[in-house]
């Protein structure tokens, strides 16, 4: 019979190491991101007064210290605590979250912070773990399967939209979009790639009708942009006809015990979804613009300066020009620690937080620059490699909730500062200032650590 003293080796042994030197090597680099931010002229450069707790860099040394600790506090625990708490550690969440707009003020138009004492916590960093827990554990239960249930896809997306409906009321629609990165988790858990393919021709029948808007085509009568989406939706539907209305899909849906009908009811069945999916998709290119017109005014412009409708150097494309800037100041090996003249003269927004990019860029260059993403690209495939060797669903859902979170948070934090992406105000995994963040980011990567640690249990 094994031992507790067995137990514990073995669990030592268990532990992805290689991802913990990944997430402290980020760390360091994101500490020494935050100095070059943070750095003003005629500061000493020395490290007692980097770690001066009365400065951002020091503070930031006390999270990635808490931190650490609170990683460690985690692979201690009994990994069965998270699937057994899942859904109260979920509502407890939720609670806090509906809570918040009712025990804070204002910040910068944001109403997601809770005061205590001197410091300030984001509940709504702490709602990822808490939501893809949640996930993890009614995915996981007995019997369950995705496909072909509109009864567990309807509750999964309700646990995902829970939360982003209580942040949205915070008026943090960053943070609420970070939940829509889930829908790779259900993708791979079984949600039919049809539907996923109705995200991406929303999202770029939007992009393309807005962007070509204003230049008229067929004589004025339409716009260049209604006859592109006009033409992808021909394209889209025409493919869509070819690949499940063939002879060969259609028998091999026959033979699928999970579909039921004869040769031509199935084949008139998809000619239908593919007709509406016709339909949808001219409903969703003509609202488009009045969607748009009803978003804040802030919101509106962002949107309009991303797809080049609006020049507003001096408004909501001051930060971006200036990120770039920034970063294109940098060169190849960058100006050197500390030494960054567009970050010291604060001309960027926001630097420490959501533009923290922007100081890695002109400090470290591109070679700095290449670093960080290959890192996190190390991260972001080890995440997935751990995920897919998890024994039960529990770990595997948690896995890659995981993973879609932090690859949302890159290539949207990173996208937004190279002007790719919308300014929604996100910040970039372990290097953006803040305790709440990194402590939110510690905790969904730990808690995943100390399941995957667990995951040989039933052998010792």
């Amino acid at each position: 019979m094994a031992t507790t003293s067995d137990k514990q080796k073995s669990i030592f042994r268990s532990i992805d190491w290689l991802t913990i030197i990944l997430y402290i090597a980020l760390l360091a680099m994101g500490w020494m991101s935050i100095c070059g931010a943070c750095y003003e002229y005629g500061q000493p450069r020395d490290f007692l007064a980097l770690a001066d707790f009365s400065t951002r860099t020091g503070m930031q040394l006390v999270w990635i210290g808490s931190s650490m600790l609170l990683g460690a506090i985690i692979l201690f625990l009994d990994d069965r605590i998270f699937d057994s708490f899942a859904y109260l550690i979920y509502a407890a969440l939720m609670v806090l979250l509906l809570a918040t707009p009712f025990l804070t003020h204002d910040i910068k138009g944001s109403m997601s912070w809770i005061k205590i004492g001197s410091f300030s916590i984001q509940p709504a960093e702490f709602a990822k773990f808490a939501t893809a827990l949640a996930l993890a554990k009614f995915m996981s239960s007995y019997g369950f399967r995705l496909q072909g249930s509109w009864k567990n896809m309807t509750i999964s997306i309700l646990l995902m939209l829970m939360p982003t409906v209580l942040i949205v009321m915070q008026k943090e629609t960053g943070s609420a979009l970070v939940y829509t990165s889930l829908i790779l988790m259900l993708y791979r858990e079984g949600l039919p790639g049809f539907v996923l393919f109705l995200g991406i021709s929303a999202v770029t029948y939007v992009v393309v009708g807005l962007r070509f808007a204003n230049e008229p085509a067929l004589w004025g009568l339409l716009s260049l942009g209604d006859v592109l989406v006009i033409l992808l939706i021909l394209l889209f539907t025409t493919s869509l006809y070819f690949v499940y209305c063939r002879p060969s899909a259609i028998r091999t849906a026959m033979s699928d015990r999970r579909t039921s009908g004869t040769y031509h009811s199935i084949r008139h069945r998809r000619m239908l979804y593919i007709a509406l999916f016709a339909i949808g998709s001219l409903i969703v290119h003509f609202s488009a613009s009045t969607l748009v017109d009803h978003l804040a005014d802030h919101q509106k412009k962002r949107v309009e300066v991303l797809l080049g409708l609006r020049d507003d150097p001096r408004g909501v494309g001051y930060n971006v020009i200036q990120a770039k800037i920034a970063i294109g100041s940098g060169g190849l090996e960058g100006k050197g620690f500390l030494n960054g003249t567009q970050t010291k003269l604060k001309y960027v927004p926001e630097q420490e937080t959501d533009f923290i990019f922007c100081t890695v860029g002109e400090e470290q260059g591109f070679i700095g620059s290449a670093a960080v993403l290959l890192l996190f690209l190390s991260l972001l495939l080890r995440l997935l490699h751990v995920a897919e060797r998890q024994p039960y669903a529990f770990g595997r859902v948690y896995g890659y909730c995981v993973f879609s979170i932090f690859l949302f948070h890159v290539v949207i934090n990173v996208g937004m500062v190279l002007g790719l992406m919308p300014v929604i105000g996100i910040p970039l995994p372990f290097f953006s200032y803040g305790g709440s963040s990194l402590w939110g980011f510690t905790l969904l990567l730990f808690i995943f650590l100390r399941i995957d640690a667990g995951r040989n249990r039933l052998q010792h």
